[in-house]
């Protein structure tokens, strides 16, 4: 009989999150573990192995698995490795892939954790129809997933498509993980919200805001976006602020791969229209006319977490 089922695992930066998926796209199990709990890769994939052995049960066992997909940061599609991840707690070159295929039995393929997220939307999400379309996280740092003529772009070394590390304004702020200046992740993830808030407070000591009623250590782009909401006129800058950055990004993306749509997922879109109104201002503002009002910019209808496991697991079918 045919093997009916795959699993997707999506290692994060703080949660490794990962799930039983059918053929038609349905995460039927999952659950998640602290990605930086243990120190060696090995005791990170007996967890995995400890959780997932159970749900794998559940559907008749490791002979229904066609395999497993893992996206990673760092990710790189042809060797199977993780390599120099800043944010995980594992250094070097992991060769996570042969690892996992070892521990479990089963056919192991890896890719960049953005790229797995791009897929799954590509397979089951918003973009099932489309061969040209770009995918940026706005999380706590910026991902992005590049497909043109329907094919996921990763380049001669499996690490194309760095969008989020592109430089927007030179000379700028500073990243404090790979401390570059002026990166689009420094100012449009949440963790850049976050940085302009306390820029433009510290900045202007004599304008009065909601924002001021919270210690440093408690703002977060959700309490801007819940600031902005009660007409706060700091946090309603932020997001234009945010939205500008984001917008001539894109506009530079868009004429690089001239995409039908970019699909905007992660925490940071629940701010609405509060960053779309301004990002695609931004973004028609700075375009050639050849590309003014040909690009479609859309929220992911995916949860993020379902989108990386289920793009990781299409890795496999």
């Amino acid at each position: 009989m045919a093997a009916k089922y795959a699993i997707g695992i999506d290692i994060g930066g703080t949660t490794t999150k990962f799930g039983v998926v059918d053929s038609k796209g349905t995460i039927l199990e999952q659950d998640r573990i602290p990605s930086n709990e243990h120190e060696f890769v090995e005791d990170f994939i007996e967890s995995l192995f400890v959780k997932l052995t159970p749900m794998m049960k559940k559907v008749g066992g490791i002979s229904n698995f066609i395999g497993i997909g893992i996206g990673a940061p760092n990710g790189n599609i042809y060797s199977g490795t993780i390599e120099y991840a800043p944010n995980l707690r594992w250094k070097g070159i992991i060769p996570i892939a042969k690892l996992v295929e070892e521990k479990f039995g089963l056919p192991t393929k890896l890719t960049n954790d953005a790229n797995a997220a791009a897929v799954g939307e590509m397979m089951y999400g918003c973009t099932k129809s489309m061969k040209h379309f770009i995918t940026i996280t706005l999380g706590t740092g910026v991902g992005s997933g590049i497909v043109i003529d329907g094919k996921i772009v990763v380049g001669h070394d499996g690490f194309a498509g760095e969008l989020g590390h592109t430089i927007i304004r030179p000379g700028g702020r500073i990243h404090k993980s790979t401390g570059m200046k002026g990166s689009l992740e420094s100012y449009a993830s949440a963790t850049g919200v976050r940085e302009t808030a306390i820029e433009l407070l510290t900045a202007y000591p004599e304008r009065e805001s909601l924002l001021r009623n919270y210690r440093i250590n408690e703002l977060t782009s959700k309490t801007v976006y819940q600031c902005a909401l009660q007409g706060d006129t700091i946090a309603n800058e932020i997001f234009e602020f945010t939205g500008q950055i984001l917008g001539e990004s894109l506009a530079n993306f868009v004429m690089f791969s001239s995409p039908e749509a970019i699909v905007l997922f992660g925490g940071l879109t629940k701010a609405g229209n509060l960053l779309l109104n301004p990002t695609r201002k931004h973004m028609e503002e700075n375009l050639l006319p050849i590309f003014r009002n040909k690009v479609k910019i859309i929220f992911s209808e995916l949860k993020e977490s379902d989108a990386a496991i289920l793009g990781a697991s299409a890795l496999i079918w």
